[in-house]
């Protein structure tokens, strides 16, 4: 019966992020987690960010391959100087902390989200940043 607590944890992290989602009427930002699920684009409010989560999402193997590291790469390139030290959105990313442009920010390296659901957002991230070069 205790292993289903960060289960049932996690269902009412997406029902909230679901009910904030349609409460703002966003379909293109951060949104909710739910949104990612059904098809809708879950998105980072930075390019700083999106290097980030992408960061996050290579180096706890939700991505692999040279694919999402050129991206990454390529996106840090974009970055003021390349430095990551002084982007707050990429040291928020590299720590699984996804900011979305509504100013809302979902943790995708606990809070009850378990592999499955945090490798489908890091599937939408790469995608956004895919868009952004």
């Amino acid at each position: 019966m205790a292993f289903l607590l960060p289960v049932t944890a996690a269902h009412a992290q997406l029902g909230d992020l679901l009910k904030r989602g349609e409460n703002a009427g966003s379909s293109s930002g951060l949104g909710s987690l739910g949104g990612a699920l059904s098809g809708q684009s879950v998105t980072s409010g930075s390019t700083g960010n999106v290097a980030g989560i992408l960061e996050f999402c290579i180096k706890n193997n939700y991505l692999g391959g040279d694919g999402a590291s050129s991206v990454k790469d390529k996106l840090l390139g974009k970055l003021s100087g390349g430095k990551t030290s002084s982007d707050a959105g990429y040291s928020d990313g590299a720590k699984g902390l996804l900011n979305g442009s509504d100013g809302k920010q979902l943790n995708l390296s606990g809070g009850g989200l378990k592999g499955e659901v945090t490798r489908q957002v890091c599937d939408k991230i790469l995608a956004q940043g895919k868009s952004m070069l």
